[in-house]
């Protein structure tokens, strides 16, 4: 009986040790190559377009040192009211945004690209996730954990920032980094069995 095929790394253009975490997870294998993209996070955009676009823009960036294999690129966003939310650059906008994020229903955006030599999928997945109201108790607390930088809305779920949270509607992975659900999809759709998915 011949042996079967290695199964084929996803080369997943990222620097979020999240998302490695999650593919892990999932039991996927992967390889980690540092996307040549430079983001652009204006304030004010279409979120669900931003997200696509960065993502495509990330797994392209890599696609010449792909060969086969196919190539994974990730974009994730907070958006309360149009408003998006990028990483705080220091402890004070953390707690700005914190403050605006308390007692509201914000929507979590990841943008997803699959890509191989021949063909590209775009999507996108949105997660709801419901702040209690924060005290500047709360807000002290959390700010001193430091776990708010280089996240984006200031928050971490899948660490402290889960105490934050009363309610979350959708893929929480997609809240930790990575939409799994619709990487999941895909995965079964068009590598039907490879890893592991339909």
């Amino acid at each position: 009986m011949a042996d079967a095929a290695p199964v084929p790394p996803l080369l997943l253009a990222s620097r979020s040790p999240q998302r490695r975490a999650i593919l892990e997870q999932l039991g996927i294998p992967f390889e980690v190559i540092e996307p040549g993209y430079e983001e652009h996070a204006p304030e004010i955009a279409d979120a669900m377009h931003l997200v696509r676009e960065h993502a495509q823009g990330k797994a392209r960036s890599v696609a010449g040192e792909a060969g086969d294999r196919p190539v994974l690129g990730v974009d994730t966003e907070v958006v309360l009211q149009g408003v998006i939310f990028g990483k705080p650059a220091d402890a004070t906008e953390a707690e700005q945004m914190l403050e605006e994020l308390s007692g509201k229903t914000h929507v979590v955006m990841s943008g997803l690209c699959l890509l191989t030599p021949g063909w590209e999928v775009v999507e996108h997945e949105g997660t709801r996730v419901t702040f209690r109201e924060l005290n500047p108790r709360d807000l002290g607390a959390y700010l001193a954990t430091g776990e708010w930088e280089g996240r984006a809305g200031a928050y971490a779920i899948q660490g402290r920032g889960a105490a934050l949270v009363c309610a979350i509607e959708g893929d929480y992975l997609n809240v930790v980094g990575l939409p799994a659900a619709l990487l999941v999809r895909l995965l079964a759709e068009r590598f039907a069995g490879t890893y592991g998915f339909g």
